[in-house]
């Protein structure tokens, strides 16, 4: 388990444990947080799942595949330096304590 943060466009920050194995974006729709969409269902097949990582968490994950990249280009405002489709982030341990903020909105 590892807790993370989502933190809403608003800056109403909801903190929850998100099982091993789960995507970051099945830890949000698990717990019906606000600001992820996940339209695609976690496919990488569009960018309603994306967030802006928390500056100390972007070297921790893994590096971002050529399909995430592409599905970004149809982000709301992608800062390719923070950005990432949440349905790519596999949950474990060493992601306790992440931290995501959502976008204005999904497209």
């Amino acid at each position: 388990m590892a807790k993370i943060t989502y933190v809403e466009f608003g800056g109403t920050e909801h903190t929850v444990e998100v099982a091993n194995g789960l995507t970051v974006m099945e830890g949000a729709r698990d717990n019906n947080i606000p600001g992820i969409e996940a339209d695609c269902g976690g496919a990488c097949a569009c960018s309603t799942c994306h967030v802006y990582v928390d500056p100390a968490w972007v070297e921790k994950l893994s590096p971002m595949d050529d399909m995430e990249e592409d599905m970004l280009d149809f982000a709301f405002q992608p800062d390719m330096s923070r950005s990432r489709l949440t349905c790519q982030i596999k949950v474990s341990e060493q992601l306790d304590g992440l931290k995501v903020f959502m976008p204005e909105k999904q497209i």
